[in-house]
């Protein structure tokens, strides 16, 4: 049987291995940074795309007159939530009626256990919130009546439906048109990740006026931190054709 002669390592060999090794490291090296610049890239647009909240706990909350537009964005589309108030932990927060009998703020963290189980019912017609008038425009609304006992936090998120405290006076239009589409979007992004979002919605109105001047509306999503979902926006309470007093209530046709 023939031995395998053993190859000795010259100096020459010995610094060649040596140089293909340090060749073999430095390519090791930055493959590794090109990965980690790669994921980090990715990482940057994808916060660029998706920033998430600035959770500061405070908000401007100064009003524009209304000019035409039924929403407007505020505080550059950042809800006034504070860091301390995030929380998985389902609740729903009325404000007991003021003085003159208006509906307050209504703060919430919703989530698949705050959605409904059942069909919606009736509202007692008894149910009169501030700025109430049973008026109808036939002609000018789907339905013909000028007011809805709108939900400050919906049905369709809290299953509440008939407590005073979280019913006030808005407009077929600001119900169906304004306040809807962002209470959609909510639900359905709790129904399709399963995760919370810190909820809020005050309707604001012009010294003792009774009839609010429209809703601000905050989200946050909780697990992701604003990501999914996130937004701060005000509904005009108003309806096309028709001319307010925000005092009262009452209203007429426009000239």
């Amino acid at each position: 049987m023939r031995s395998v002669p053993v190859r000795r390592l010259t100096p020459k060999r010995l610094r060649r291995k040596a140089a293909e090794e340090k060749k073999r490291k430095r390519k090791l090296f930055w493959g590794c940074v090109g990965l980690l610049l790669f994921v980090a890239c990715g990482l940057l647009a994808y916060a660029l795309r998706h920033p998430g909240a600035a959770l500061t706990g405070s908000a401007e909350t100064v009003l524009p007159a209304y000019a035409g537009e039924d929403v407007i964005v505020l505080n550059g589309n950042q809800p006034g939530f504070a860091e301390e108030e995030l929380t998985e932990v389902c609740f729903v927060r009325f404000s007991p009626l003021d003085r003159l009998g208006r509906t307050g703020a209504a703060t919430a963290c919703l989530g698949l256990e705050t959605m409904p189980t059942q069909p919606r019912g009736t509202i007692d017609a008894a149910i009169r919130p501030s700025g109430w008038h049973t008026v109808r425009y036939d002609g000018l609304i789907e339905d013909g009546f000028l007011y809805n006992r709108c939900h400050v936090i919906g049905y369709l998120l809290c299953g509440d439906n008939a407590t005073p405290e979280n019913l006030f006076t808005g407009t077929h239009h600001l119900n169906h048109e304004g306040m809807l589409p962002y209470e959609k979007e909510v639900a359905e992004y709790i129904e399709e990740t399963g995760n919370h979002v810190l909820y809020r919605v005050t309707p604001r109105y012009e010294k003792n006026g009774l009839l609010a001047l429209g809703v601000e509306m905050e989200a946050c999503s909780v697990e992701d931190r604003g990501r999914g979902l996130c937004f701060h926006v005000f509904v005009y309470n108003v309806q096309p054709g028709i001319v307010i007093d925000y005092a009262t209530g009452e209203s007429r046709r426009a000239d």
